[in-house]
């Protein structure tokens, strides 16, 4: 049996009775045809059969609806869901990704940028914050940022600030009289919308006037330092509650989950003794052996916001009509509270 022959512009043109000019329109430039236009080509393109040839497309014009995505780790919850979802928008618009771990090593993301280049991507979402904006802003290509520095690209970030607030004012809800925030350290002058938790944290404290205090331990992404490290810290703020309920906010849900295991091998009370708040509301917040408090950042939004910004710019640059945004747009999403059995008695007291 032969081999069926490609259906060409010429047979649509032929088919739909439009000229050679407007089928190229209509893959090149189709918002410049009318919507029934669009539709009588679409339809003929299904009754054809028609299977369009990418790499001939791509070098004809150039479009290669590819999207870099650079990421700090895998390691942390948050990145993953966000990455999950930003993948998951492909129905609404068509984008093909080139998926970088940049494993916070400069180095390494600074070729994985010149591969992405090489790959011709069209655009870019960046979580990691190893490169400055200024370096990602050099590429002359679109870039969405999402919770990373962001002075020179456009960005889709979370109110951290009033997150830090909610999870302060859920914890005294609660009864806690003595409150702690438990996070990873960060270098000086290393900007970090997540950051903005702690002072949103301090600052209700300070104005309710309730005890409160900071502990940081040195990030590395294994699960072994980390228990040794937070394990240290507990043992701190066990020995200063003086039997008052403690109140946790954790940097993230990643470390949440670590407390809650920690404290519960030690024979601590959920939540009549100590009661946990994490962030991101990611799945292991969820999926915890006792269910986590947690601010939700809004991960479905985000990446839909984050890669509906892209396109926009993204078409903007084809079109030069008119200049891409020359200054960069900013994004703020509002967290929500998300809460679970670490702060919500329930009739065990998970004693």
């Amino acid at each position: 049996m032969g081999r069926k022959q490609a259906v060409t512009y010429q047979d649509i043109a032929e088919y739909t009775g439009f000229s050679k000019a407007t089928i190229s329109r209509y893959f090149n430039d189709r918002d410049s045809l009318t919507l029934e236009k669009q539709d009588t080509i679409s339809e003929a393109l299904k009754k054809l059969d028609y299977r369009q040839n990418k790499v001939a497309r791509v070098l004809a014009n150039g479009k290669t609806e590819m999207v870099g995505i650079l990421l700090p780790d895998l390691y942390h919850h948050f990145y993953y869901q966000i990455l999950n979802k930003i993948l998951g928008t492909y129905r609404e618009f068509g984008f093909k990704f080139l998926v970088f771990n940049g494993d916070h090593n400069e180095e390494v993301e600074r070729r994985y940028l010149q591969e992405l280049m090489a790959y011709k991507v069209e655009g870019m979402i960046v979580l990691s914050n190893t490169l400055s904006s200024e370096e990602l802003a050099g590429t002359g290509i679109p870039i969405v940022a999402i919770e990373r520095e962001d002075r020179s690209i456009h960005s889709i970030t979370t109110d951290n600030y009033l997150g830090g607030q909610m999870a302060a004012e859920l914890l005294r809800k609660r009864g806690c009289t003595k409150l702690f925030h438990i996070n990873s350290e960060v270098p000086p002058g290393y900007i970090l919308p997540a950051r903005d938790r702690i002072p949103g944290f301090v600052d209700y404290c300070e104005k309710n006037v309730i005890s409160h205090q900071e502990y940081y331990f040195r990030y590395r992404p294994d699960q072994e330092s980390l228990q040794q490290q937070i394990g240290a810290i507990l043992e701190k703020i066990e020995a200063c509650r003086g039997g008052e309920k403690a109140g946790i906010f954790a940097g993230n849900d990643t470390y949440a989950n670590t407390i809650l295991n920690i404290l519960l091998r030690r024979g601590k009370k959920i939540p009549s003794e100590y009661q946990i708040v994490g962030f991101d509301d990611s799945p292991i917040a969820l999926d915890a052996v006792f269910p986590i408090s947690t601010i939700g950042q809004q991960a479905q939004q985000m990446a839909e916001s984050a890669v509906s910004l892209l396109s926009e710019e993204m078409r903007k640059r084809r079109q030069r009509r008119p200049d891409p945004s020359k200054e960069p747009i900013h994004k703020i999403i509002q967290p929500v509270l998300i809460e679970r059995e670490t702060t919500l008695r329930v009739k065990s007291d998970r004693e």
